[in-house]
């Protein structure tokens, strides 16, 4: 089982976030997961960490649609703080949009973090995946 200190869910549908946190405790032993219903609040929050010099998480679980600042928002900013270890980012949506693809493939080629495009439902199986170190 991988060990982890922290994992962040960005995600404003309690039952995906619970979903998630139940399939992780299956594949990894992590320390901290925590939650954030909209990206700003978990962009200030990590944000915060980084500049405090505190744990960012190692994984990140990142929904695209959600209120005050949806993922590409998030992403849009995330990328621009100068963190040099390469974060997980695994987008996980139910958009069947073209141009939600094109927007992901943008963002993986626009920095040195991993980012993955995932469709909801996620299984035990693609949560083992998404965990791999990035």
């Amino acid at each position: 089982m991988r060990k982890f200190k922290f994992i962040s869910i960005i995600d404003d549908d309690p039952i995906t976030i619970f979903g998630i946190k139940k399939l992780l405790s299956c594949v990894v032993d992590c320390d901290s997961i925590e939650a954030y219903k909209d990206g700003k609040i978990a962009f200030d929050t990590i944000r915060k960490k980084f500049e405090h010099d505190e744990d960012i998480p190692e994984v990140i679980f990142l929904d695209i649609n959600m209120p005050i600042m949806d993922g590409w928002q998030f992403l849009e900013e995330f990328i621009k703080l100068p963190i040099k270890k390469r974060i997980r980012i695994n987008i996980v949506t139910s958009s069947i949009d073209p141009f939600d693809k094109e927007k992901w493939s943008y963002f993986k080629d626009s920095t040195h973090h991993v980012i993955t495009y995932n469709n909801k439902p996620i299984n035990r199986e693609e949560i083992a995946e998404m965990t791999k170190e990035a």
